[in-house]
């Protein structure tokens, strides 16, 4: 995939556009579901849920963490992961305005 334009666009727009391109894989959307599952921060117990190699989820994790999606410690081999409710809230923010439009049905397509 080519390198995405980001010029010319404000800056909530690209990151938006990183954090919700971060959310289209569905093991992403699955490690963030079961985050949101558990109330706690999660210790390696991910690699038991979803059917990916330690590697392959460690490296999804790093995507979500670079976005902010998710926010972790790493204390000699075992990380910790939960949500950044700060980020999540931003995500709610921008889909509310995206949504705040009644949409009807379109006569001319």
């Amino acid at each position: 995939m080519g390198i995405t334009k980001t010029i010319g666009f404000d800056m909530e727009t690209n990151e938006m556009a990183e954090i919700l391109k971060a959310l289209g894989h569905p093991a992403r959307l699955a490690i963030v579901k079961h985050l949101i599952q558990t109330p706690s921060c999660i210790c390696g117990d991910i690699v038991a849920v979803l059917p990916l190699a330690q590697s392959t989820i460690s490296k999804h994790l790093s995507e979500l963490k670079k976005v902010g999606l998710i926010q972790g410690n790493i204390s000699g081999n075992n990380s910790c992961y939960c949500l950044n409710p700060e980020t999540f809230n931003r995500i709610k923010l921008f889909l509310n305005t995206l949504t705040a439009f009644s949409i009807t049905e379109n006569k001319c397509c």
